[in-house]
């Protein structure tokens, strides 16, 4: 038997004895193998589980995977994991929420930096000039937060704080205790997200899901001086629409947790368009719980535990699960 692995745990800079430990204990199971690719039904054979990357897992590799128990994503991104083949195989998907606290401080730090101007101050002075612009505090500014999840409510924590008594928290959310929870933090509740545009010093998007929401409608109401941090998902944000409004000065910057590929390459050398790689959640701790996260949900599941963090809870009903679960 065999458990394979993304390559995201054999990066030499996040090598740690959490992972190396963790790894050695699924050697119990069987090999483990890292996959350089999609899982097709070439990698199928005698697969008990899964440590998943971002990458498509296709229909052929649940059918043929006749002892796979568990995927366990490696994040919390699900896009590919192919949710309805996994629930007709009778296989469990789990995600590793575990570097929520890390995203919120990725996404406060770019909320200063675009408050502080400080991307372009060093873009300023590496090409020779050393004039002082005008910069913005937090306190007594106002911040948006569009999507008020788990990351959104952690943002709001460690915001409020640097707002100060004079400062506005504006979260908009389509829950429906949305007013409730936003006061628990401290925040307004807004009924529409072009309140957010209109009228705050800086955006920042905390919603999952491929849907774009941000298109030039939005991005024409901002203030010239107001910035958007997208620390969630790239195509959350119309990439010709944000760049046409950054050359138009209907914002400051734009931040995007992703790096200047596919429709971002219109980004390329914008000095007030700035992409990230998607590492915002990527710290040494944060990939520490990662992996910890991971490992133990494969373990849970081979030696008939249920995992945390199911996200196709209906595969709890199929036969297959039931037996291997003991339900």
């Amino acid at each position: 038997m065999k458990i394979l692995v993304s390559p995201s745990l054999n990066v030499p800079d996040f090598e740690s004895q959490t992972r190396t430990d963790g790894l050695e204990s699924l050697k119990q199971f069987g090999d483990v193998e890292f996959y350089p690719g999609d899982l097709t039904a070439a990698e199928a054979d005698d697969v008990l589980g899964v440590i998943a990357n971002s990458r498509p897992i296709h229909t052929e590799f649940y059918q043929q995977a006749k002892d796979l128990r568990i995927i366990a994503r490696w994040g919390v991104g699900f896009e590919n994991v192919n949710q309805p083949a996994a629930n007709e195989a009778g296989v469990l998907i789990t995600t590793s929420p575990v570097h929520m606290a890390t995203v919120a401080e990725y996404a406060i730090a770019q909320w200063m930096a675009t408050l502080k101007r400080t991307y372009t101050l060093n873009h300023m002075s590496h090409g020779g000039d050393f004039s002082l612009i005008r910069t913005y505090d937090a306190e007594g500014s106002t911040l948006g937060l569009y999507g008020f999840g788990r990351i959104g409510q952690q943002m709001a924590k460690r915001a409020k704080p640097l707002l100060g008594d004079s400062g506005r928290l504006l979260i908009y959310d389509i829950r429906p205790d949305i007013a409730e929870l936003a006061a628990e933090y401290g925040g307004e509740a807004v009924n529409d997200p072009a309140t957010l545009f209109e009228q705050c010093d800086a955006v920042s998007l905390h919603v999952s899901g491929d849907d774009t929401i941000v298109t030039y409608d939005l991005l024409e109401r901002m203030q010239p001086h107001a910035s958007l941090i997208n620390p969630s998902r790239g195509n959350l944000v119309n990439d010709e629409d944000v760049n046409r409004a950054i050359r138009e000065e209907r914002l400051f910057y734009y931040v995007v947790d992703d790096p200047v590929n596919d429709s971002r390459a219109i980004h390329e050398g914008n000095p007030r368009i700035i992409c990230t790689n998607h590492n915002g959640g990527i710290t040494t701790a944060s990939v520490a719980r990662l992996d910890t996260c991971c490992v133990k949900q494969v373990t849970d599941a081979i030696e008939g535990r249920q995992p945390e963090h199911i996200l196709n809870t209906p595969a709890l009903d199929h036969p297959r699960v039931k037996q291997f679960l003991g339900l």
